[in-house]
């Protein structure tokens, strides 16, 4: 990776073009993470009710993100769901606030789930 790719990276910047999906209608900006096709396809034969997080569209950020930190295994997405499964079950101005401001956290400060 080149140092601008990790400059982008580290800082979070790489996500920006996400946000002209949010401006499109496609995702929201919380909500819980998109996933690659293929991983889908497997967490869904793998985990019980991971079909159940794509009720509500995809967002940039979400209650997993800002809780659990970042991991690409089975075990990860897993409990990645249990967070996704909350926030759709519990969706409420007050916790897409708390959401917004754990990311401002994150990406400002480097503090919290990476």
């Amino acid at each position: 990776m080149t140092k601008v790719g990790a400059f982008m990276r580290t800082s979070r910047l790489d996500e920006l073009p996400q946000l002209w999906n949010v401006l499109r209608g496609d995702m929201s900006f919380i909500g819980p993470r998109a996933e690659w096709d293929e991983l889908v396809s497997t967490y869904e034969t793998l985990i019980p009710y991971y079909h159940l997080r794509h009720i509500v569209r995809p967002g940039l950020t979400g209650w997993a993100q800002v809780r659990y930190p970042y991991g690409s295994s089975v075990e990860d997405a897993r409990m990645k769901l249990e967070y996704d499964l909350y926030y759709i079950k519990n969706q409420s101005p007050m916790l897409d606030l708390m959401i917004v401001l754990r990311t401002i956290r994150v990406v400002l400060f480097g503090v919290g789930s990476r």
